[in-house]
């Protein structure tokens, strides 16, 4: 299969959870919130050089090309682990970036003077990951992990949830747990697969399984 079909046959998936067109690189930091995006969930690739309707336009300069590069390795802490690929079709560049899944989790985007943020990929968006996400990622450096314990105040969380879907605002309001332990609680039963997450409506909700 020559570059075209082979980019064509991409193009042809859309956009989707572990792909992302990128017509244009304007500034590094877009693109490193979707190396984070992907990095922190399935991998994925981005197809640089290419609209949104999938029409090829290729990459326009050396500089595009330099800020790829600066969003791996300057905009993201630890640095993520990514691939160029450069395609030459009809005239036109078209890179392909493509992005591991991270055993390094949270993969953040880090600009002077700005919280690092983390970045999910759900279905074609890149979406800030929750405080219950980081946590999730931070316990499972851990060597051996965390041991669940059934104390009251996991029965309270629980019970909060029961029939129910909440936002991590509302857990906190209904159980009356301090929002830090909420946030280790839910980290450690969803590691455990007592609790599930969803993001609905542009919002994360947590509810029993």
């Amino acid at each position: 299969m020559d570059d075209k079909k082979y980019l064509q046959s991409l193009i042809k998936e859309g956009e989707h959870q572990q792909q992302d067109f990128k017509y244009r690189i304007s500034d590094a930091l877009t693109l490193a919130k979707s190396v984070s995006a992907f990095a922190n969930t399935d991998g994925g690739r981005l197809l640089i050089g290419v609209r949104d309707d999938g029409q090829m336009s290729g990459v326009r300069s050396e500089e595009e090309i330099y800020m790829m590069h600066q969003a791996a390795y300057r905009y993201c802490r630890p640095e993520a682990s990514i691939k160029f690929d450069t395609y030459h079709v009809d005239g036109r560049t078209i890179v392909i970036a493509t992005v591991p899944p991270s055993d390094k989790r949270p993969i953040c985007v880090v600009n002077e003077g700005e919280k690092p943020r983390a970045y999910l990929r759900i279905a074609d968006e890149n979406i800030v990951a929750s405080s219950v996400h980081i946590a999730i990622w931070r316990e499972s450096q851990t060597p051996n992990g965390t041991m669940m314990t059934y104390t009251d105040t996991v029965r309270k969380l629980l019970d909060a949830m029961k029939d129910q879907c909440l936002t991590l605002n509302q857990i906190v309001r209904c159980s009356a747990i301090p929002r830090h332990k909420a946030i280790v609680l839910l980290a450690r039963l969803i590691r455990f697969g007592t609790v599930q997450w969803e993001y609905t409506d542009q919002k994360f909700l947590f509810c029993l399984r």
